[in-house]
């Protein structure tokens, strides 16, 4: 049987949505092991003179707690 556990952790890109949580996901990756899923929970925009100046994710990652 696994033990899973979800955290939530906000990214951001100046270039996509998609850019902020591919790099939301390897940063999570990096810190925590067995990473299984990542959902995004919200998305938003900082908008700066008219312009979008970057892009927000908030993922709920889940990962499997070693044994």
């Amino acid at each position: 049987m696994s033990i899973a556990r979800v955290t939530e952790i906000s990214a951001t890109s100046t270039d996509s949505f998609e850019a902020a949580a591919r790099e939301g996901v390897a940063r999570a990756n990096s810190t925590l092991r067995n990473v299984t899923r990542a959902w995004v929970k919200e998305q938003r925009v900082s908008v700066k003179d008219g312009a979008i100046e970057h892009y927000q994710v908030n993922l709920m990652v889940t990962f499997i707690l070693d044994d």
